[in-house]
């Protein structure tokens, strides 16, 4: 029977043996709630994350974790990057499984916030860090949540690279049409929640007639594509949701299975590992055959 009231972005199943044929069914079966019903399998891929990964020339995937440069001990570290297992290109935002074929074993490390704040978060070796969307979109003050609900984004064609910007004639081939502009809120078709889900150009639309224009940022609308600009918006309204109080690390045993919503959360993976520590995984993402769901008139009068 299909979940009316969901109230988890993530469930847990331990103690799982699973073949990658049959979590492709289990993914695929997903789809059938009414979270992620109107997705279908465009998509099918099964990964395995170790501590080495073959180089590959104008390679769109992340490079291996490291840590930090300054600080000796291996036992601090920092979050990788905090995303959507989405290609943000052609396809739409799916639905993610992950399950547990080895996990690393060791002390825990910690994570150290090199943002001046001395925030720090002790955290399992090899853990997958989660975070709430809805709960990034209800701390913004008054003035930020305008200025969500009434914003989208722009993402390039192919958004990886391996930490640096990379000119559109050195990508992979691309078309216009195919390039993403998503809201920056994405609303839970069956909850209304609206989360506050972007893959770090800004549109903003201006406030609509009649909303007081008082102490509202760009009240005439803008499009901001200098990047420095945009990072660090989206960092002074992303950053409240990641303190340590609010990130989910989950602690991985061998065979645990994790489904989770991508229009929801954010995740990131986290840790740094030893030549004989691995950790193995197999993903499996089905993309969705519709774009998700914005704010609504009404979202936009009373957020406005």
């Amino acid at each position: 029977m299909p979940m009316q009231c969901p109230l988890h972005q993530a469930l847990l199943f331990r103690d799982v043996s699973l073949t990658p044929e049959k979590q492709y069914v289990l993914t695929k079966l997903s789809l059938q709630q009414p979270l992620l019903r109107h997705a279908t399998p465009n998509l099918k891929t099964s990964a395995a994350e170790t501590t080495k990964h073959n180089p590959q020339k104008k390679s769109i995937l992340h490079p291996d974790l490291k840590t930090i440069p300054r600080v000796e001990t291996a036992y601090i570290i920092r979050f990788y990057r905090w995303h959507i297992d989405a290609a943000l290109y052609d396809l739409s935002p799916p639905p993610t499984t992950l399950h547990a074929i080895r996990v690393p074993q060791g002390p825990k490390q910690i994570v150290r916030y090199d943002d001046g704040t001395g925030d720090e978060l002790s955290l399992p070796l090899g853990t997958t860090a989660f975070v709430s969307d809805q709960t990034m979109f209800q701390l913004l003050p008054s003035e930020l949540k305008s200025l969500a609900v009434r914003t989208k984004v722009k993402y390039a064609p192919h958004p990886y690279s391996e930490g640096l910007e990379m000119a559109f004639d050195e990508l992979p081939p691309w078309s216009g049409e195919k390039i993403k502009v998503y809201p920056v809120l994405w609303k839970n078709p069956v909850t209304k929640a609206l989360s506050f889900q972007v893959h770090p150009k800004l549109i903003i639309n201006p406030l609509p007639a009649g909303i007081a224009r008082e102490g509202a940022l760009h009240p005439d609308g803008a499009h901001i594509t200098d990047l420095k600009e945009v990072r660090e918006l989206l960092y002074k309204m992303q950053r409240p949701a990641i303190a340590p109080s609010l990130v989910y690390p989950h602690d991985w045993h061998e065979k645990d299975l994790v489904l989770f919503h991508n229009r929801g959360i954010l995740h990131s993976v986290v840790g740094a590992f030893t030549p004989d520590q691995v950790r193995m995984f197999h993903q499996c993402n089905l993309a969705a055959s519709d774009n998700p769901i914005g704010s609504s008139d009404e979202d936009i009068i009373k957020w406005a």
